[in-house]
């Protein structure tokens, strides 16, 4: 078994103050394997909502969750959010979790069980595998997600079923050394093309849930940002910039 002190949990905010109590409710109750810690941070990237206001608010509220909120002055886009909060992140390993409800905190010691087994130094959580509920909505998107999945396992020569997938874990030292670049969406595709490069990776996926959010409901990703994950699977995965 491998034993490790703390998950980093980096949260990319931008107007999300309807969910955002919710989701830090579900980490406050969230009991991870092992007893182990939690650090949780958050990137509010320039919100105009009040996103920032309601984290505060939350953080005085229970100040035993040790919650860390950095700010941009300028909204740049979920990836650079990303990117933000890992290089700040100081836990043994990384996960990334969206601001809204479409994923399950719970599901954390579904991911950790191959790191605690000493099998794993990334982990991918799937919403197409595995028998957990899967809200039904849009078929051209989840056509969309197939062929991005794809054509990132052609370039990268792997086996994924679901590489846009929120749920990623990784060793902290292999997120921090990757020169990450995008901005938007198209941080999915550029951070597997670059992992699946690290020499003698081991990358595991498992099952997980998916309570999708419609467009009336807040969901962001459009079709635009589709073009751009082709662009990003050509540009860091075929040309491996």
């Amino acid at each position: 078994m491998v034993k490790f002190d703390t998950l980093s949990i980096v949260i990319p905010v931008y107007n999300e103050a309807r969910t955002i109590h919710q989701v830090l409710d579900l980490l406050r109750e969230l009991k991870l394997l092992n007893n182990i810690g939690k650090e949780i941070i958050l990137v509010n990237d320039c919100s105009t909502d009040g996103s920032g206001d309601a984290i505060r608010a939350y953080a005085v509220r229970y100040p035993e969750m040790g919650l860390r909120l950095l700010e941009h002055a300028v909204n740049q886009g979920k990836g650079a959010a990303l990117h933000t909060g890992i290089r700040e992140a100081t836990g043994d390993y990384v996960i990334i979790q969206d601001a809204d409800l479409e994923y399950d905190p719970e599901e954390y010691n579904i991911l950790l069980k191959p790191v605690l087994k000493g099998f794993a130094d990334v982990v991918y959580g799937s919403r197409f595998m595995g028998g957990n509920p899967h809200r039904i909505l849009f078929f051209w998107h989840s056509i969309g997600n197939n062929v991005l999945t794809f054509l990132s396992n052609m370039v990268t020569d792997l086996n994924l079923t679901d590489m846009e997938t929120c749920y990623k874990l990784f060793r902290r030292d292999i997120i921090q050394n990757l020169r990450l670049e995008e901005k938007r969406f198209g941080f999915e595709p550029e951070v597997t093309a670059k992992v699946a490069r690290v020499k003698d990776v081991r990358l595991y996926e498992v099952g997980i849930s998916y309570y999708g959010r419609t467009y009336a409901e807040g969901k962001k990703i459009g079709w635009r940002d589709g073009f751009r994950a082709i662009y990003c699977i050509i540009k860091y995965g075929l040309l491996g910039h």
